[in-house]
């Protein structure tokens, strides 16, 4: 009886304690937290954006047109800002976080962290997509990996200029799909403008990525980010299409890792200087933290700006 009763006793502090207190997170390091779910949130858009091209590539028409990609992309982002958001901001992209630390809305010291969590996810969405779609690339190339021509698959993975497009204009590009992609997520995120609903944030984005690409993408592909880039042509590289990757449009590979910098930095800093330091009430001196006006979309109740343990 006594064991009996014992074991009730238990049973009851352990019902109440499962009601009246919140469990412990099983990761207490915030730099771990959202290194993971920047990870798994750029896994997460790079897969279905890269399925979706396979797709299309592979099917020749059959399952899918360029529209297809856009939807792919775009729907990809918005589920990533899902699986992410509320842990790692989902910035998915190198241009978004380096555009977050210049504007103080992320502390410097967290952007190795960023970029190294958007490349690895990068990666293993390419390595991912290879795999599931290796059987149509064959089949589709017959066995021929290559970079240009007609039967070229290394587009899947990776963008690549149009066969018209200089680096000049590439460069241009990207700077102004860039440009477009951060001045608009300020706005989004602007407390005093016309911010997108709460909980819709992952859908506006979505449709964001979805209109650059209708409307901005037959140049080059429309890579806008360093990251989403550079990872899944380094896996070309290794996977059987070689150096060539790197070669290709007379060494296009760094103008997405570096144009998107820029555009970044220009199109925040233009919605700044144009729209939201001119809010009224809107002072140089800023009494209360930088998120009560505008914080970064789906990044709001992230604790990991400023504390990284």
């Amino acid at each position: 009886m006594k064991e009996m009763a014992e074991s009730m006793e238990l049973g009851v502090s352990q019902q109440r304690g499962a009601t009246g207190s919140r469990p412990r997170a099983w990761l207490q390091n915030e730099c771990v937290r959202v290194g993971l779910a920047e990870t798994l949130c750029t896994y997460i858009m790079m897969a279905f954006g890269l399925g979706s091209v396979a797709q299309v590539v592979t099917g020749q028409g059959a399952y899918g047109q360029y529209v297809s990609i856009n939807l792919g992309f775009g729907l990809g982002v918005a589920m990533g800002i899902h699986v992410g958001g509320k842990v790692s901001g989902a910035h998915m992209n190198a241009a978004v976080t380096l555009t977050m630390c210049a504007f103080g809305r992320l502390a410097w010291k967290m952007l190795p962290l960023y970029v190294f969590a958007q490349f690895l996810g990068s990666f293993l969405a390419a390595g991912t997509i290879y795999a599931v779609y290796y059987e149509a690339i064959y089949d589709y190339c017959g066995g021929n990996m290559t970079v240009t021509g007609v039967k070229a698959t290394a587009g899947i993975f990776a963008t690549y200029p149009a066969p018209y497009l200089s680096l000049l204009g590439g460069f241009i590009d990207q700077v102004f799909g860039t440009a477009m992609l951060l001045l608009c997520i300020m706005a989004l995120s602007d407390q005093k403008n016309k911010p997108a609903p709460a909980g819709s944030e992952p859908v506006a984005v979505g449709l964001l990525v979805l209109l650059i690409g209708i409307s901005l993408g037959s140049n080059s592909g429309y890579a806008i980010n360093p990251t989403r880039d550079i990872a899944p042509r380094i896996f070309t590289a290794i996977a059987g299409w070689g150096v060539e990757v790197f070669r290709s449009g007379n060494g296009w590979w760094w103008v997405p890792i570096t144009a998107p910098f820029v555009g970044g930095l220009l199109g925040a800093g233009l919605y700044k200087i144009m729209v939201e330091l001119h809010h009224p009430g809107t002072s140089t001196r800023r009494e209360g933290p930088v998120e009560e006006e505008s914080a970064p979309l789906g990044n709001q109740e992230n604790t990991s700006n400023n504390v990284c343990v």
